[in-house]
């Protein structure tokens, strides 16, 4: 009997880092029918960024089954399970590779499931590229309404069909509203692995950072970092805060926090981020929140996007007592409900109640889904869509290429290790080679 008939919904969530993984999987709950039974199976694409057990341990989003698997094993997985949707948690040519996958392996099938796909916060960069890249999706979701216009604009310009972008907003959002200051006040910074990206950018925040601290020796200082050394997020981190750290001389008052950004947000008073997606979940608590402005308002550090927000501010700002007061307009199209709790949070909810009816609607067609059509095809984009299919030993039909790993069994002892001194090899170049030949060329 089908899902839609029985109430019950099986969900596959395919990611390739642990904030990707998170996203997906609160978004499969969200869109999900609110009387179902969610059956949610979590596949993590094996690379680079490829979540430890620690990082999922503090993402803290659960699944009935979870495993590492390459490219061509999930499409063979795909091929045989019977799902009823499919969140893509990927980055854009990973989307794209699996879209050609899965077409090819549904190719005789009416009774696929429904694809979704979308972005994990704030989309600031490649905008065109990314969502071109994410094009043949059934759902493409957008986190606000000024995502959905412009995601619906790149699709109308290059002739692609846009219906597939569903305006939805941030899974994560959610926790009590900030109701007055805390004892001892505490400032946070969310930290982020690739903005900004040079050493003295990086060491000019965390040095205003702890001036703060010492400036204000009754505040609780928190640097808030999203991974450990070694680890890997969805961006490259080749300066981690922790080893600038050591060459400081941080006051007793700051302190460097790990764990989950919702329980960080429940002690916080005032959350600083150069253009962290930290900072509409502080918004959406009502959290007071500022968006640096001490390395200026540019598209590289994604600040950009939060022009007429009413956060924009600087460290000497701070320091002298200002406070930002957000606009409501400007919340409001971000999807954020500023209420936190209460109306705001109720609104909040039904923002994912186009999804569900598009997706029950979907399930319910007579006939089952058509096929998947992509944006890119050999014949649109010839010199483009090979290569992205080759990262993940695809042809340029969808294929796998020969040789291509499948991963059929569990990695034995010595594939183990060879797998993990491959990933500390690469970990090795991005933290420590690579900042030293970038160096050498600006001698």
């Amino acid at each position: 009997m089908p899902a839609s008939a029985t109430k019950a919904l099986r969900v596959a969530v395919l990611a390739d880092s642990d904030t990707r993984w998170k996203w997906g999987a609160l978004t499969a709950s969200r869109i999900s029918p609110e009387d179902a039974d969610i059956h949610l199976d979590g596949y993590l694409l094996r690379g680079r960024a490829t979540p430890t057990p620690r990082q999922l341990r503090e993402v803290g989003v659960t699944a009935d089954s979870l495993r590492e698997v390459t490219a061509v094993e999930f499409l063979r997985t795909m091929a045989e399970e019977p799902y009823d949707v499919l969140v893509l948690a990927l980055v854009g040519g990973g989307v794209q590779a699996m879209l050609h996958g899965l077409g090819r392996v549904w190719e005789d099938r009416s009774d696929r499931p429904v694809v979704v796909t979308g972005y994990v916060g704030v989309v600031y960069e490649k905008l065109a590229d990314g969502l071109l890249l994410r094009h043949g999706a059934d759902l493409v979701l957008a986190n606000s309404r000024q995502d959905a216009d412009r995601f619906r604009a790149v699709y109308e310009g290059v002739g692609a069909d846009a219906s597939a972008v569903t305006e939805v907003a941030l899974p994560f959002l959610g926790g009590a509203a900030y109701t007055g200051e805390h004892d001892p006040y505490t400032v946070v910074f969310a930290a982020q692995p690739s903005v900004p990206d040079s050493r003295k950018d990086r060491a000019y925040l965390l040095d205003r950072l702890i001036q703060h601290a010492r400036r204000h020796p009754e505040r609780e200082v928190l640097l808030k970092l999203r991974s450990k050394p070694g680890e890997h997020t969805t961006h490259i981190e080749e300066l981690p805060y922790q080893k600038l750290v050591q060459r400081a001389d941080p006051p007793s008052n700051f302190h460097l926090v790990y764990g989950h950004m919702g329980e960080v947000l429940d002690r916080t008073d005032l959350l600083v981020t150069v253009s962290s997606t930290a900072a509409l979940e502080s918004l959406h608590r009502r959290i007071p929140t500022v968006v640096l402005t001490d390395l200026g308002v540019r598209e590289a550090l994604g600040n950009h996007h939060f022009v007429g927000s009413g956060c924009l501010a600087s460290w000497d700002q701070l320091d002298d007592g200002h406070r930002p007061v957000p606009d409501p307009e400007w919340i409001a199209r971000q999807g954020v409900a500023a209420g936190g709790t209460g109306a705001g949070e109720s609104t909040y909810a039904t923002a994912f109640d186009r999804a569900r009816a598009r997706i029950a609607s979907l399930l319910a067609r007579p006939g089952g889904l058509p096929p998947l059509t992509p944006y890119y095809t050999p014949v649109t984009a010839p010199g483009y869509l090979p290569g992205i299919l080759a990262r993940h030993h695809l042809g340029p039909d969808g294929t796998p290429l020969p040789g291509a790993p499948a991963a059929d069994r569990e990695p034995g002892p010595v594939r183990q290790i060879v797998r993990r001194a491959a990933r500390g090899a690469y970990r090795h170049g991005v933290q420590r080679v690579a900042p030293v030949i970038r160096r050498m060329g600006e001698l």
